[in-house]
């Protein structure tokens, strides 16, 4: 068979990704901060883009936010520097003030009112954003771990030699206060026995707060039972065992411990008073917000009311007066595309986000109208829903809905939800009826397990058929899954913690 070269026609269908469709589908999962992270970038690298300030523009220019206010319109306008205005301001004269200066009574000279002007300037750099006295700005700034131990290590070490191994030490410290290096690497480190350093950390291990410079979690409570004078035999051989008081098996802590039930119950108490991260009370950290993308409010026909958070809503404008200003005086062919490409991108942007907050506001609404029964009862009424059902209701693919609903919130009467927390798998009714949302399930059992009775601990069999004689066919190792999940230990583990408890009256 002899090979030859041919040129065929055919016809066929693809689909193209072009990088502006790509970026837009990329907006459909970012988040808030995300968002606004890609709007400043979008911002600095296109000029014809601007963020629109409508109520801070019209507060204080007293223009609405297309229009460009003059130059003059933005400066502060310059006081009257004389005699009778700042007597008036003060309330007082000027005598009182300067009462060696022999140009009080005639009009400030451009030097004082130079220095009236700077003073006035300085002030109001050092007020809050309402022009009045800011006190946050006077507080004293937190207090870290090792500005604190710099105190405790410069009065208990006298010798720089002890001093250089104390901070050694506390630089291996963690955010909880936990020794996190060998001492065998810091005597190596810093050239010296390892038994100096140990004696160095036995110094170190009586700083305040107690529990400091630990290098395990019972060594931790451990040094603070000892401030306490609480480390008795009894109570070593318990922090040696802290697996088993996980575990809750009381029968074997106390045949380890030598005591009898109410004196394990003490010791138990005394070590819920300990506190096993030290360090962590100078931790700056703080924890980012939760601001809710949408919300939802009853309407006053009995419906629910959904609509955007006007916070997350990324407000951008394109200059269109200042496209017509610099494209008038474009000197070559470059500078005209380039303006051509801003403009292009800056319309493209608008018209994503607005698209975007369309369809957020579309896939909201349809979680709303299939969960009102969760909205007006609570999680029992939550029903089974999947991205399928919502995709097919609002006219939209599943991918975009999956999209959509990625690290968005909802803010309901029943507090703030993630959007796919509405979508829960659908468990079987055991009488035929309509199926039941795992989240639902997972509400019931944390309350049957929170209502029994130290004599009458649920197994999970027991759970079982409880549920299905209330509709729900449900497997054991399903049970054991959702408690598991919940942090709930195992019935054998109940029953001794409910009884011990309840052998003292708790």
């Amino acid at each position: 068979m002899g090979l030859s070269a041919k040129l065929l026609l055919r016809q066929s269908q693809s689909l193209v990704m072009t990088p502006q469709l790509m970026q837009s589908i990329r907006l459909l999962q970012m988040a808030h901060l995300e968002l606004e992270h890609f709007i400043d970038e979008e911002i600095e690298r296109n000029p014809l883009l601007e963020r629109s300030r409508a109520g801070e523009d019209a507060a204080l220019a007293g223009v609405s936010a297309d229009s460009t206010p003059a130059e003059s319109e933005w400066q502060e306008k310059e006081p009257e520097w004389s005699a009778r205005s700042i007597s008036e301001r003060l309330d007082t004269s000027l005598e009182n003030l300067f009462p060696d200066d022999p140009g009080t009574h005639d009009e400030v000279g451009p030097t004082l009112a130079a220095q009236w002007k700077s003073a006035a300037v300085s002030a109001g750099a050092r007020s809050g954003p309402s022009g009045g006295f800011d006190p946050d700005e006077l507080a004293a700034g937190r207090k870290t771990l090792r500005d604190h131990l710099a105190g405790e290590i410069a009065f208990a070490f006298k010798t720089p030699l002890k001093r250089a191994i104390a901070w050694d030490l506390a630089d291996s410290l963690d955010d909880n206060g936990y020794l996190r290096a060998e001492l065998c690497e810091s005597a190596e480190r810093l050239g010296v026995e390892e038994s100096e350093v140990a004696a160095v950390l036995a110094i170190c291990q009586t700083f305040d707060p107690p529990g400091i410079f630990a290098r395990s979690l019972s060594e931790c409570l451990a040094l603070q039972l000892r401030r306490r004078d609480r480390l008795d035999p009894a109570m070593k051989v318990l922090l040696g065992e802290l697996d088993l008081l996980a575990k809750r098996d009381f029968q074997a802590l106390r045949r380890y411990c030598g005591v009898d039930q109410d004196d394990l119950i003490d010791m138990m108490a005394e070590i819920r008073s300990l506190d096993p991260k030290p360090g962590a009370a100078f931790t700056s950290a703080t924890s980012d917000l939760v601001v809710p993308d949408v919300v939802v409010r009853p309407a006053h026909d009995g419906s629910w009311q959904v609509e955007l958070n006007p916070e997350t809503l990324p407000r951008v404008l394109i200059d269109r007066t200042y496209y017509a200003q610099i494209s008038a005086h474009a000197r070559n062919q470059g500078e005209k595309d380039f303006l051509a490409e801003c403009l292009q991108n800056a319309n493209w942007l608008t018209r994503s986000l607005d698209q975007r907050a369309r369809t957020i506001l579309k896939v909201a609404s349809e979680i709303v109208r299939q969960q009102d029964g969760f909205l007006a009862h609570g999680v029992r009424y939550l029903r089974p829903l999947n991205l399928k059902a919502v995709a097919e209701a609002a006219g939209l693919h599943e991918s975009t809905v999956s999209r959509v609903t990625a690290n968005k919130y909802m803010l309901t009467p029943r507090g703030t939800f993630e959007l796919r927390y509405f979508f829960t798998v659908a468990i079987a009714s055991a009488e035929g009826g309509d199926a039941h949302s795992s989240e639902a399930v997972r509400d019931r059992i944390r309350q049957l397990i929170g209502e029994e009775k130290p004599a009458e601990i649920l197994s999970d069999d027991t759970i079982v058929a409880m549920l299905r004689q209330s509709g729900v066919d449900i497997a054991r190792r399903t049970v054991a899954k959702y408690r598991e999940g919940m942090n709930i230990p195992s019935s054998v583990q109940r029953r001794r913690e409910k009884r011990a408890l309840a052998s003292v009256g708790r």
